[in-house]
């Protein structure tokens, strides 16, 4: 059975629609890349000689580790002593390690694949957890198999590693086998099949790119970058390192002979413009023959509820960013427009790599913040603890999206926090802001009580839970985020009200189908305004007995920059030559997507003589076939290869090229039927059964309500951390299965209600 994703096409390119561009690199493009490479080296990217031996060597101790463990599970279970010695297993790696994007002190994504007779639960889980357990150079081993993929946890001579497995149905595995064909799925159960899925998939990106080499600089760039910006964290909701990676392939494949630097500014230039939930695919979703469910919204109704689908490319061709959610996917567009913004200041000498990578200030960006505290009795038990609360976090911003009608959105922080001066606590954070670009109803309140007391309920429903494993969610104002939060321990000084935070302009455009928030008071490109930081005074960030008091400030977005509504002639004021180093008109279409039109100079066609003979072999020129790409899915193919292919090529024709590919109107979607949110799907698929409440989670209420009474508690002491609203009863006891469900709890407490009114700025001007 052939494998999936052939890498060779007749038509001579690689993906679903010809390349935007053919052509090579100029030298402006050779000098940004050799600065690009540089500062990533200073950054410490790159993994010393010494570690990398290191790591080899552990792999090479796990592979003879796993094939004693099989031949001992093969001699317990009776056969004969030929058959013993023939019993193989195999260690297999995926992810950043198998990609060669890893940096230092990265965990190793690794997975054993045994025989049929070695099962998942009695010897992978049991017998080899029991044999790691008793090697001193194993420490901090920690098993998972009630995971969705089934994964064993530990440090191996201090190189941390994940161990996946996958029992097979042959019973003698060959030391030459080959797991990138289909058939390896045969009779696979489902956690075997997504097990293998990490290593096939890792595969097939690096035979679906046109040059590896230029593939992970890229790569190595843009999980940098997202790790600084705070858009790094699938469990949070945004994107992980797979999902990284198909973007980053996507745009080598559009650009295949471009360099690293060109392929950061494109990979902005693109998914900026990129009309979600188009599917973002390396090559066509392939049926099999196995009859394995794929990603197909057409077939499947849970698929089309996917935010920013980015299929994976070998079989069974699945969704890699199910986590994402409508406030991550807002934080990410916003993030790609920036970068975007930056690199066309690059192109116009005026920025350098370290401005894209500034860190993003998440503690000055919003006014208000939930805190989600976690502790433990002891360490292990906390880590147990805090894995499973980190599984949960998602459903939170579901909840609230939902149970808000997305009017309150959720931006997560990617990561967790500890109080040092507390023993076996640890804590995560959400900024909230009220949704842009909507009218404001004087006296609107949204009660999340219930929404905040649901997610309490569902994660006190862990099925290892132990005395002193408790969870308490709190609302704070910014001027009171724990100064444990900083490095340091130091809390920033903050900058002037009329100062630019971020130190770059961002020009945004109110379409029809969608708003963007911009970011921290920046400066809006051609307004001649700066946004200024309101001042938090009593008559506007009130905290009222009854809830939060959420004014202007934080519901208007004025901490993450307001739009500017403005017409398409006036669109092309906003970034003049002089401003921007070149012309750029943005046009909006009858879909209301931005046609960007830039004047530069033409790029120099050019070969690039370092391509290897396979990447050359793959770009064999053919005819190219007049469409390519799954039409149901809205990816319409580029025309005539004459476009983009000559040294002629116009920023023009790109643009015009990345249109076609990126605004395909998703067809199959518009006409589904209105059926079950994500959240409803995730609850009637048993997997959040104990939520409780779940249609009253939100509710409108008039400003009269306002002054009903409701018993806060404090999570901090209230002198070191004033200010803290906590949002459940101050006595939080451990979970009991068998008390009263949350909607009762609910009932014998007022709600907590945020206030979405219209406050007047000091300037006049009306919200």
């Amino acid at each position: 059975m052939a494998s999936s994703g052939l890498s060779k096409r007749s038509n001579g390119y690689l993906g679903v629609t010809e390349p935007i561009s053919w052509s090579g690199p100029t030298e402006f493009d050779i000098t940004k890349t050799q600065e690009l490479e540089k500062y990533l080296a200073d950054a410490g990217l790159y993994e010393s000689q010494e570690g990398a031996v290191s790591r080899e060597e552990v792999l090479g101790r796990l592979d003879q580790i796993v094939k004693v463990w099989v031949r001992k599970v093969s001699r317990a279970k009776g056969f004969n002593e030929q058959f013993v010695q023939e019993a193989n297993a195999k260690i297999f790696t995926f992810g950043s390690y198998r990609l060669g994007v890893h940096g230092p002190g990265a965990d190793i994504d690794t997975l054993c694949v045994g025989p049929r007779h070695a099962t998942r639960e009695e010897d992978f889980f049991t017998e080899l957890h029991n044999m790691l357990a008793e090697m001193p150079e194993v420490t901090e081993l920690h098993p998972v198999p009630d995971a969705h993929v089934p994964v064993m946890k530990f440090k191996f001579n201090g190189v941390s590693i994940d161990l996946l497995y996958a029992k097979l149905s042959l019973w003698v595995i060959p030391e030459d086998l080959d797991i990138s064909q289909d058939s390896i799925l045969q009779n696979a159960d489902e956690q075997t099949v997504r097990s293998l899925n990490g290593c096939r998939v890792t595969d097939q990106i690096l035979r679906l790119v046109p040059n590896i080499q230029n593939f992970r600089t890229t790569l190595r760039c843009m999980r940098f970058w997202a790790k600084r910006r705070g858009v790094y964290s699938n469990v949070a909701g945004f994107l992980g390192g797979i999902n990284w990676a198909l973007l980053v392939a996507r745009i080598c494949q559009l650009y295949p002979n471009a360099l690293p630097s060109m392929l950061v500014s494109r990979f902005f230039r693109v998914y900026t413009q990129w009309r979600w939930p188009n599917p973002v695919m390396l090559c066509d979703i392939e049926e099999g023959t196995l009859g394995l469910s794929v990603w197909d919204p057409r077939k499947n109704f849970k698929d089309r509820l996917h935010q920013m689908p980015i299929i994976t490319p070998a079989y069974p061709s699945m969704n890699s960013s199910y986590n994402v959610s409508s406030s991550t996917l807002r934080v990410m567009t916003d993030e790609f427009q920036r970068g975007h913004v930056i690199c066309e200041e690059m192109e116009a000498n005026k920025a350098d790599w370290s401005k894209l990578f500034e860190p993003y200030p998440f503690f000055e960006a919003y006014k208000h913040y939930l805190e989600i505290d976690i502790t433990a009795a002891n360490e292990d038990d906390l880590r147990k603890w805090k894995g499973w609360v980190e599984s949960r976090l998602r459903t939170l911003t579901l909840k609230i999206e939902r149970h808000t009608f997305g009017m309150l959105q959720c931006h997560p922080h990617p990561g967790d926090f500890s109080d040092k001066s507390r023993l076996f606590h640890c804590c995560y954070f959400m900024g909230l802001q009220r949704k842009q670009g909507v009218p404001v109803n004087e006296g609107e309140q949204f009660d999340i009580r219930v929404t905040v007391e649901d997610f309490k309920h569902s994660v006190g429903m862990y099925t290892l839970w132990k005395p002193g494993m408790e969870i308490q969610v709190s609302h704070i104002k910014r001027r009171n985020v724990p100064s444990f939060v900083f490095p340091s321990g130091i809390r920033p000084s903050r900058p002037p009200k009329a100062a630019v935070s971020e130190g770059h302009t961002v020009s945004k455009i109110k379409s029809s189908s969608s708003v963007q928030a911009g970011k921290p008071s920046d400066t809006l490109a051609g307004s001649g305004d700066t946004t200024p930081h309101m001042a938090e005074d009593s008559s506007t960030t009130k905290l009222l007995a009854a809830g939060i008091l959420i004014g202007d400030q934080v519901v208007e977005g004025s901490e993450r920059c307001s739009p500017i509504t403005m017409t398409s002639s006036s669109a092309s004021s906003l970034c003049t030559k002089e401003a921007e180093g070149s012309a750029i008109n943005l046009v909006g279409n009858a879909n209301g997507i931005l046609n960007v039109t830039i004047e530069s100079r033409k790029r120099k066609h050019e070969e690039d003589t370092d391509s290897n003979s396979i990447d050359a072999k793959r770009l064999a020129s053919a005819k190219p076939p007049e469409s390519v790409g799954m039409a149901a899915s809205g990816i319409i193919a580029a025309e005539d290869p004459g476009n983009c292919t000559s040294s002629l090529c116009s920023k023009e024709a790109e643009a015009l090229a990345i249109k076609k590919i990126t605004s395909g109107s998703p067809t199959n979607l518009a006409s589904l039927p209105e059926g079950l949110d994500e959240l409803e799907l995730f609850e009637l698929h048993g997997q959040d059964k104990d939520f409780g409440g779940v249609a009253s989670g939100c509710s409108v209420v008039s400003s009269a309500a306002k002054d009903a009474p409701m018993q806060v508690g404090k999570l901090h002491d209230s002198s070191k951390n004033g200010g803290i609203e906590e949002l459940e009863p101050a006595e939080l006891s451990a979970p009991t299965f068998g008390g009263p469900t949350a909607s009762t709890l609910n009932a014998q407490r007022k709600p907590l209600k945020l206030r979405l009114s219209s406050v007047v700025r000091a300037t006049g001007k009306s919200a």
